[in-house]
């Protein structure tokens, strides 16, 4: 129960991921804006 419940979540994460950024450019801005938050973070 508590493997699909954690595959579930899993793969709605990746479906939101995959709809955020629908380009390799997007996904890379994507990356590097959150480097640029842990950068300031830290």
């Amino acid at each position: 129960m508590v493997r699909k419940v954690v595959i579930a979540v899993g793969v709605a994460s990746l479906a939101l991921t995959a709809a955020a950024c629908n380009t390799v450019r997007g996904a890379g801005e994507d990356l590097q804006s959150a480097a640029n938050e842990v950068d300031e973070e830290i």
